[in-house]
């Protein structure tokens, strides 16, 4: 079975950021983003995913954390694009409820080539910490478009903020997973009628 890893450099006038992943890690990370809150979502999807992580980015955090955030869910989509490559060989779809104590969140992923960010979030504080938490949705629509997928993202319940965004990016791990897992009877075949993704 070939590696399925990816490395992706990001520079811009407002942000520095390399990524690597590979998808059929152990679920480490190693982060360093300069907004501590971010770093534990992406060990949450890095732990629930199975996937090793790296993520290093130099933003313009005196301005604020969006673009550090959005430029990393670009850059991290753009990873998974390439590490999948065709896509042969692998389940496509992804889905996973997660729950932490009254929080409760349902996300679903498809790698179908069609990018499409859909979510549906009211969260109770607008900041955890310093964290905003309108960057979230930043953040997956920045990784929908550039990993050319379908992400259906719902927090169905909850009321404190964090456990809100917590049950999201645990549940964004669990789904990635089962979507890129190889399906062993799919081997060297597409999960689509046309052939294509």
């Amino acid at each position: 079975m070939d590696a399925r890893t990816a490395e992706i450099t990001r520079n811009t006038s407002e942000t520095r950021i390399r990524v690597r992943i590979n998808l059929d890690g152990e679920g480490r990370l190693d982060a360093s983003t300069g907004v501590p809150f971010f770093e534990h979502m992406l060990d949450q999807v890095a732990r629930h995913g199975q996937i090793d992580l790296e993520v290093h980015a130099d933003g313009d955090l005196h301005i604020d954390d969006h673009h550090t955030v959005e430029d990393t869910g670009i850059a991290l989509g753009q990873a998974f694009a390439e590490a999948l490559g065709d896509k042969k060989g692998i389940y496509r779809y992804g889905h996973a409820y997660v729950p932490l104590d009254e929080a409760l969140s349902r996300v679903v992923i498809d790698f179908s080539g069609r990018p499409g960010l859909f979510m549906d979030a009211e969260f109770t504080r607008a900041t955890i910490g310093r964290f905003d938490t309108q960057l979230v949705s930043e953040f997956f629509q920045g990784f929908a478009n550039h990993a050319r997928a379908t992400v259906h993202i719902d927090n169905l319940k909850g009321h404190n903020a964090h456990h809100q965004v917590e049950t999201i990016f645990k549940a964004f791990g669990r789904a990635l997973r089962m979507a890129a897992e190889h399906d062993p009877r799919m081997t060297g075949r597409i999960a689509s009628t046309k052939g294509s993704l």
